[in-house]
């Protein structure tokens, strides 16, 4: 991979837009089995000096200057202080609800400029996606306003302020660790950030999501309102429940398609026959390869459902110090593969926690979870850790996908968008702090509108290499036709980040009610923006359930696809769309334009 300059399908950009749409997604998957979204190295490594210069050393320089340690060139005398930890967590809590951590740069469609989050959450007039905007009071609407910026701000500040306080001493801690200088941050000075995150959250759940409350929230509210011992044990609860839940959500077909586009999209990586060692037969079949499946099963469902379990129960410093290691190991192999959502600084911090936790304050040293003060909190604290994904896996029409741990899954709600020729210009009209993606490359890389839309065009194929892009693009074929080839497709999880600011394969941050909300401002003429749109699969069904949405008519259509079904399916088709179900269709809507190749359809049983 070059180092300033991105490599391209062997197609110059003229022609390649003049294709059908489906020898496009041939052209871009197999592209991208070999090379990858095909990004200059530079990119990758602005990324790394984001990661190790802004984030790891200045994340130290923060905690060393202001908690009462030590310097930052004393950091091995340190790092296993407790308020280490919690500064670690309020620092990446800050770095993400800013926008600065994953989703950031290129990578993740923002080209220029590089930087969503906080330029958009500081902004009135923003679409804002409220959860229950109907059932809590005070939080309807979709228009972002001064209190939504101030309540943001707030945040802001507060995360800010735990920060910078410098530790208070604890009997109980100094009674475990004696030898402890740092203290703990004080309850009140976590609990704030905490309540305001919870209140942001309910007016706009992409801040939320985007400061990965799921996972952050438990550990302030934890630090908070615990006990010394009793916070720690709980903090090695949060770290397992992670890693155990994401290891229970890649059971099934999704995750084996997840490993290859990774593996080629790792960007020093150097062997191509490695990177196609993952397919089936690249390029003519890529589907996952045996090597494939066992790095999904063996290397990654495995070690996330044993490694933790083995840290939670063991009392032998020899065998935890193993087991953090493998865990560090995995965390570092994430980031050299510079997976879509660039979780850098997320992956960093989980590897630091492993070694934290598990070898700073082991458990035969008083930390082990038997030794938690009070069974029936102990039993109410796992609960409520596995509460959101054993639902979010159940019905993850309620949950996303994050609360539902099933971040690498492959199982995500997903979507398509689809505007008819010149249509997407409309989403200008939004006035939006950074313009169409088409256009910030134009700018960012010095390439003409073809060329944009060629690297657009390549996200579209990196979705066909997972089971839902197969059928998503099946609902569209049979929704547009042969006018699929002349609309506009884009890939719904980088259109979205544009209008909200932030991105990260959460399908629900981008489904109907975000549709409706631009609806609202721009009246689509009826036909003129398509969405298809997919649910997670249920761990207790076969199937998925899709609905295709008219933004000017709302849902038109209904139906399922067999995930079985589409994983055995190429990226682009070659035996035509996959079977659909339809449970329902709109009275004023038509699907399949003359002369298309709509997908075989099944009609349901009517319920008894």
């Amino acid at each position: 991979m070059p180092f300033l300059t991105p490599v391209a399908p062997a197609i110059t950009p003229d022609e390649f837009v003049r294709r059908p749409f489906l020898e496009r997604i041939r052209i871009t998957s197999t592209f991208w089995a070999e090379n990858g979204f095909g990004t200059p190295r530079m990119v990758h490594v602005i990324y790394l000096m984001k990661m190790v210069v802004f984030y790891t050393l200045g994340g130290l320089l923060i905690i060393s200057t202001t908690s009462d340690v030590g310097g930052i060139t004393e950091f091995t005398s340190w790092w296993d202080e407790p308020i280490v930890y919690q500064k670690v967590v309020l620092w990446t809590l800050l770095v993400e609800v800013m926008g600065l951590g994953g989703t950031w740069g290129p990578l993740c469609g923002r080209f220029k400029p590089m930087t969503g989050g906080m330029r958009y959450w500081l902004r009135p007039g923003i679409i804002r996606m409220a959860p229950w905007g109907t059932k809590v009071p005070g939080t309807g609407g979709d228009t972002r306003t001064g209190v939504d910026v101030l309540l943001y701000a707030a945040l802001l500040g507060s995360l800010v302020l735990a920060l910078v306080l410098p530790g208070v001493g604890s009997s109980e801690l100094l009674a475990m660790e004696p030898g402890t200088t740092g203290g703990l941050v004080r309850d009140w000075a976590i609990a704030l950030p905490a309540a305001l995150l919870v209140i942001n959250g309910f007016r706009d759940k992409v801040v939320f999501l985007a400061a990965r409350g799921e996972q952050y929230l438990p550990a302030l509210i934890f630090s908070a309102t615990l006990g010394y011992v009793d916070m720690i044990i709980a903090f090695k609860l949060l770290i397992v429940v992670v890693w155990m839940g994401a290891g229970f959500s890649k059971f099934g077909h999704h995750f084996t398609n997840v490993v290859g586009p990774m593996v080629s999209n790792a960007p020093f990586n150097p062997s191509k026959k490695l990177r196609l060692a993952h397919y089936r037969n690249a390029p003519d079949d890529l589907r996952p390869s045996k090597l494939a499946w066992f790095m999904a099963h063996i290397g990654g469902t495995s070690v996330e459902l044993m490694v933790p379990l083995v840290l939670l129960l063991t009392t032998t410093p020899e065998i935890a110090l193993a087991g953090a290691l493998v865990m560090v190991v995995f965390h570092a192999f994430i980031i050299s593969t510079f997976p879509l959502a660039v979780p850098l600084e997320w992956n960093v911090a989980f590897g630091f926690f492993a070694m934290f936790l598990f070898v700073g304050l082991p458990n035969d040293e008083g930390y082990h979870v038997s030794d938690f003060s009070n069974p029936v909190l102990l039993a109410a604290i796992v609960a409520g850790l596995v509460f959101f994904p054993v639902l979010g896996n159940m019905r993850p029409d309620l949950v996303s996908f994050l609360p539902s741990m099933r971040q690498y899954a492959g199982n995500w709600a997903s979507a398509s968008w689809a505007f008819a020729p010149g249509a997407e210009r409309r989403l200008e009209e939004l006035d939006l702090p950074a313009g169409l993606q088409v256009d910030q490359l134009q700018q960012a890389m010095k390439i003409d509108a073809d060329a944009a839309e060629l690297t657009m065009q390549t996200t579209l194929g990196w979705r066909s290499m997972h089971s839902q892009g197969r059928g998503l693009f099946s609902v569209m074929i049979g929704a547009l036709g042969d006018d699929i080839d002349t609309w506009t497709i884009r890939e719904a999880e980088f259109a979205a980040n544009v209008i909200l600011g932030w991105n990260f394969g959460d399908g629900h941050i981008h489904d109907d009610r975000l549709i409706a909300a631009i609806q609202r401002r721009l009246n689509f003429a009826p036909g003129e923006f398509m969405v298809a749109f997919v649910e997670s699969q249920p761990v207790n069904r076969p199937t998925q359930e899709y609905r295709l949405i008219d933004a000017a008519l709302g849902v038109v259509e209904r139906g399922t696809w067999t995930v079985s079904e589409a994983v055995v399916e190429q990226p682009w088709l070659p035996n035509g769309p996959i079977p659909l179900t339809v449970t329902w269709r709109h009275p004023e809507y038509s699907p399949a334009r003359a002369g298309a190749q709509a997908a075989p359809q099944r009609t349901a049983e009517p319920s008894a």
